[in-house]
């Protein structure tokens, strides 16, 4: 018999309706919507839509999962753009950390958005390489987010399934061919100090993509997870002028026209 696993509260996929631009904002491995409902809600209230997906397993308990791939995960993310597409919305991907990785895979194989943010992207992860060899546990203390600001609750799972972390390698393994394909405009947001993703993740990724027009931005006092950061307003404010501007450019671009 299969069993049913609920999700946490708080901890859902969620949409807040705004203008014709619609923002899909995924969180990343073993975190949940509502480490990016802050920053959701602050450009919800610029006016864009934001959609921000429960990736499968995540949110509800680590046995669930362990029984999730990677490919499951890219699944949630596309419904999700799947979901702004049919509300007739002009897209743009958004994610951090793993949310980065799989907003990378999309945009590599889907040229009908507007442009990419990521935050703190991986690629690698240099401290589960360990992980790599057998015999491994079956999971391993998560630890506390990696979160600067004192006094902030993410929901988490305290274990990680090293099925889970295997399948996010394959996936962080597999993204970094498909990089030059992204020609959209796009915007690398990365942390000084990062004790999870190392911030020269975002620099390749910078560095390998075809956009003609792209930026960087490095945060100064936030850790990995940003999003729940002391920059997280910074991150929207950033965000919100990137959107401003690929539009204004495709604006005048169609006027040249």
């Amino acid at each position: 018999m299969r069993k049913e696993y609920t999700v946490i509260p708080g901890a859902e996929s969620f949409y807040l309706d705004g203008n014709d631009i619609g923002i899909v904002l995924s969180h990343g491995f073993i975190g949940t919507p509502q480490s990016v409902r802050d920053v959701a809600e602050a450009l919800n209230r610029k006016g864009f839509s934001v959609v921000a997906p429960r990736l499968k397993g995540h949110g509800t308990h680590q046995e669930e999962m362990e029984t999730c791939t990677h490919a499951d995960w890219y699944h949630s993310y596309s419904n999700a753009c799947r979901f702004l597409k049919k509300r007739g919305k002009r897209i743009f991907l958004m994610g951090q950390s793993m949310g980065g990785t799989l907003t990378l895979k999309f945009a590599a194989a889907h040229q009908d958005i507007e442009g990419i943010i990521t935050i703190n992207a991986a690629l690698t992860l240099p401290s589960l390489e360990y992980l790599q060899n057998d015999p491994a546990p079956r999971f391993i203390p998560e630890g506390a987010p990696d979160i600067k600001k004192e006094g902030v609750h993410e929901i988490t799972y305290e274990e990680a399934p090293v099925a889970s972390i295997r399948e996010l390698q394959k996936l962080m393994k597999e993204v970094p061919s498909m990089l030059h394909r992204i020609r959209v405009p796009a915007l690398c947001i990365k942390s000084s100090v990062d004790h999870v993703v190392p911030p020269e993740n975002t620099s390749f990724i910078y560095q390998s993509i075809s956009s003609a027009y792209k930026k960087t931005v490095t945060l100064a006092n936030s850790y990995h997870v940003a999003t729940m950061d002391h920059d997280a307003r910074r991150i929207v404010e950033e965000a919100a002028g990137f959107i401003e501007e690929v539009m204004r450019r495709q604006q005048a671009f169609r006027k040249v026209l």
